[in-house]
């Protein structure tokens, strides 16, 4: 015996821009049916919260599932799997596609080689399915774009969940941002982690997507946008706090990856926001409370 509750959704061609959109999502448990073997043109997340089953891969590999788990389901790749028939398993499932879903791949939150996924624990991904099972009431004008938007939060929820991921953070992503404004080289970084640059590289992918180099950047030029909209110093000045030293290179290297200098950066968004300039300089790690 089981129970399952499941809606699908034909999004149309304005909504795909959307670059993700929600094809179903159901719910269900108890001693369900096998599944496939079969093949789809999408991705399917199938989220495990209790009980136990098996995964069936291309090559015949038979992979045990366990609760909680997930499955990714890719298009084009042939998928074979069930609950045991003892005591069946809890599942919520979701389908999705769009052009997202090839640097949602690229960053590591989609594992196409990596069917079969322990996780941590399962509310988060739930909450998301059930955001997406709210919105699919019949009806409903905002059906497409409550729903992409929920796959979006979903893939999210699946990384942060993944039983590899450390809850308190990845500890060389949490070196890296701490240290990111001293005027270190990737090289430099590495040998204060102990390693080496290609195994820093490696590692800053598997946690963020990227380069190291990139990583920082970020960072950096985020801080500088704050210090450059909150505070009335030079950009030579703004330059040396986030690490760089010449602030000629420093500015090059703003104009071309934000698109506008810093010096006209500061100019929009002074004239945007409303109070003028601080005489404090923002704590990105002590945000202000904002009373009602």
């Amino acid at each position: 015996m089981y129970h399952t509750w499941m809606r699908y959704f034909t999004p149309g061609p304005v909504h795909q821009q959307l670059g993700l959109v929600c094809l179903g999502v159901g719910l269900q448990h108890g001693l369900l049916p096998t599944v496939g073997p079969r093949t789809l043109d999408h991705h399917v997340a199938v989220v495990i919260s209790a009980g136990s089953g098996w995964f069936r891969e291309p090559d015949g590999r038979r992979t045990a599932v366990t609760a909680p788990a997930l499955l990714w389901l890719t298009p084009g790749v042939p998928h074979h799997y069930g609950p045991d028939p003892a005591g069946g398993w809890d599942e919520s499932f979701v389908d999705f596609a769009g052009p997202a879903t090839a640097t949602y791949t690229e960053l590591g939150y989609i594992e196409p080689h990596r069917p079969v996924v322990p996780l941590s624990d399962t509310a988060a991904p739930r909450a998301a399915v059930g955001r997406i099972a709210r919105a699919a009431r019949r009806g409903n004008p905002l059906l497409e774009v409550e729903t992409g938007a929920a796959v979006h939060e979903l893939l999210v929820a699946l990384r942060r969940a993944r039983a590899d991921t450390n809850a308190e953070g990845d500890p060389v992503l949490g070196a890296l941002a701490r240290d990111a404004f001293q005027p270190l080289s990737v090289a430099e970084h590495a040998a204060r982690h102990g390693m080496t640059p290609a195994e820093l590289r490696a590692a800053v992918r598997r946690g963020a997507g990227c380069s190291p180099k990139d990583y920082l950047l970020a960072i950096r030029l985020g801080r500088a946008k704050e210090l450059l909209v909150a505070t009335e110093l030079p950009v030579a000045a703004v330059a040396r706090r986030v690490g760089y030293e010449d602030p000629a290179y420093f500015s090059r290297l703003f104009t071309r990856r934000v698109g506008t200098a810093p010096v006209r950066f500061r100019a929009q968004q002074g004239r945007a926001v409303p109070g003028g300039w601080s005489n404090r300089i923002p704590d990105p790690e002590h945000p202000p409370t904002i009373s009602t």
